[in-house]
């Protein structure tokens, strides 16, 4: 069993975007425990709506590969519009960061939201 943290955020009706993406997530995974979402800033491109972001703790059988594939398979159900610019608005974002205890997301290490939702998922970095 996979014990791995993924980052969830969206800027794009999120109140409806995130709960249905913990949903498809919890139907094929076990969910451990959900971080609170904040309110984050655009980073990349400034002209578009605050990001709300959090992440989610789960186990599953699935390897890396296979569970970065389902995560896109889910954000891709959830109208993820990939001819958008990068860091443009989206509906949902899912990023596998914490893997089985070892930070796979470089993204972790220059976001303090992430670092801070994975903390409260009990994540503690090493080094």
């Amino acid at each position: 069993m996979n014990t791995c943290i993924v980052g969830i955020g969206s800027n794009i009706e999120a109140e409806k975007y995130i709960p249905l993406a913990l949903e498809m997530i919890g139907n094929d995974c076990t969910i451990l425990q959900t971080s609170s979402m904040v309110k984050t800033k655009p980073i990349g491109y400034a002209d578009q709506d605050d990001f709300t972001n959090g992440a989610v703790k789960i186990e599953t059988n699935w390897n890396r590969q296979e569970l970065n594939r389902y995560l896109k398979q889910v954000e891709d159900q959830l109208g993820r519009d990939r001819t958008q610019i990068k860091f443009g608005p989206r509906t949902i974002d899912l990023d596998l960061m914490i893997w089985n205890g070892q930070v796979v997301d470089k993204d972790y290490y220059t976001r303090d939201f992430l670092r801070q939702s994975a903390a409260e998922l009990g994540f503690k970095a090493s080094g």
